[in-house]
């Protein structure tokens, strides 16, 4: 599974313009009426990576007292801050501050196409398998719990549960993937 992530994302960069590389994919068309490309939020997150072959990958339960996003299953991450450099600074700051995971054990794979979602963020993902010998801590006043999770499960379609709702008067459809409750 390495070999074949670091093969797909071998020379990726982050886009130049997150918010017309997100425009340029798959995203519904009736789900662009609720972008406000003025507003959007520059944000990264790190999907770590754990594994050569039986590959897992990393997440956490967002901290049930937060304002937005409280107990979502997220990658680590978040915002672009002033001293970051671009999504990648970003993503492993965010991952230092969320669960304790250092910058020097993360081997970059490379960067995914930017994902706007529906409450004004333009996502860069950052891939990276994480070095042996790493270590992750939740800083429980921004998550509750970091656990692993097998990317044979997650790619797995029969995993898949559909979902659709209504946002802003906009019908959204979107997937959520069952993990040990």
């Amino acid at each position: 599974m390495r070999e074949r992530i670091l093969t797909a994302l071998k020379n990726t960069a982050p886009a130049t313009d997150p918010v017309e590389a997100a425009l340029a994919g798959d995203l519904p068309k009736r789900a662009r009426k609720l972008i406000r490309q003025e507003t959007l939020v520059p944000a990264a997150v790190l999907i770590p990576l754990v594994g050569a072959t039986d590959t897992e990958v990393i997440l956490t339960r967002r901290a049930g007292h937060l304002k937005h996003h409280a107990g979502q299953i997220s990658f680590p991450g978040g915002r672009l801050e002033k001293q970051d450099a671009g999504p990648l600074a970003a993503a492993l700051r965010e991952a230092e501050e969320e669960i304790g995971l250092d910058p020097a054990c993360v081997e970059i794979a490379g960067y995914l196409t930017p994902y706007i979602t529906i409450t004004g963020y333009v996502v860069t993902p950052v891939v990276g398998f994480l070095r042996n010998g790493y270590t992750v801590t939740a800083d429980l006043v921004e998550v509750d719990e970091v656990f692993k999770v097998p990317m044979a499960h997650l790619l797995n379609p029969e995993n898949w549960v559909r979902r659709n709702r209504e946002f802003m008067g906009v019908p959204v459809t979107y997937y959520e993937i069952h993990w040990q409750d």
